[in-house]
Parts: structure tokens; C-alpha cells; sequence
């Protein structure tokens, strides 16, 4: 969140915080989310930079349209190991995924 934002709502009552804080998350709960996030992320921008569309990656790793929106869409429901494969089908080497790993580490600290 912007500085200017962030002041202008404390000034008018509201309080600001993470939602770490206001799930009541612990540290690794907080680190899964982020890491989710960022894999997330990570994979729609790797499938749109190789010129792919949901419908392909989806027929790469076997799978539908709306199962790769969901893994675009950090979707609970979508495991970690699914999101490492996608990543995978959409040409990610194995030191990008751990290039993203470490990012969403930055994020959690």
C-alpha cells in the first residue's frame, strides 16, 4: 500500500495492517500463502510470456481451461505440486521455480 494511503486512512480511523494480522495467520501459514502467491504469479507471467493461452498450457499438462485459471487465481483448492508442474509445462527450468521460491521467502520476512 502507498505511504499517502496508508496515512490518509489511519487519519480517518481505520486500521491498517497485514493479512497475516488480521487472519491471525502463523509465520508459516503466512510463508505457504506467499509462496502460493508468487508460483501463482509466476506461472501466469512465464505462460504469457511463451505466447500460451490457458487452453494451451491446459493441454500440455492434460487438464482443463478452468483448472489453470484457478492456478492463475492462487485457488486453495490448487496443490503446490500442480503449480510446480505448470510451471514446468510452461517451460520454467528448475532455477526459476527456486527464483520464485526465494522471492516469495522475501515476501513472508
Amino acid at each position: 500500500m502507498k505511504p499517502a494511503k496508508r496515512k490518509r486512512l489511519e487519519k480517518a480511523g481505520w486500521k491498517v495492517g497485514s493479512t497475516k494480522d488480521f487472519l491471525g495467520l502463523t509465520p508459516e501459514e503466512s510463508a505457504f500463502v506467499e509462496l502460493k502467491l508468487t508460483l501463482s504469479a509466476s506461472l501466469k507471467e512465464r505462460r504469457q510470456q511463451h505466447g500460451l493461452s490457458q487452453s494451451d498450457l491446459a493441454k500440455r499438462l492434460r487438464s482443463s481451461q478452468s483448472r489453470v485459471a484457478k492456478m492463475e487465481a492462487s485457488d486453495p483448492a490448487v496443490s503446490l505440486d500442480l503449480l510446480v508442474r505448470a510451471l514446468l509445462a510452461a517451460g520454467a527450468k528448475k532455477k526459476d521455480i527456486a527464483k520464485a521460491i526465494a522471492q516469495s521467502e522475501s515476501l513472508a520476512a
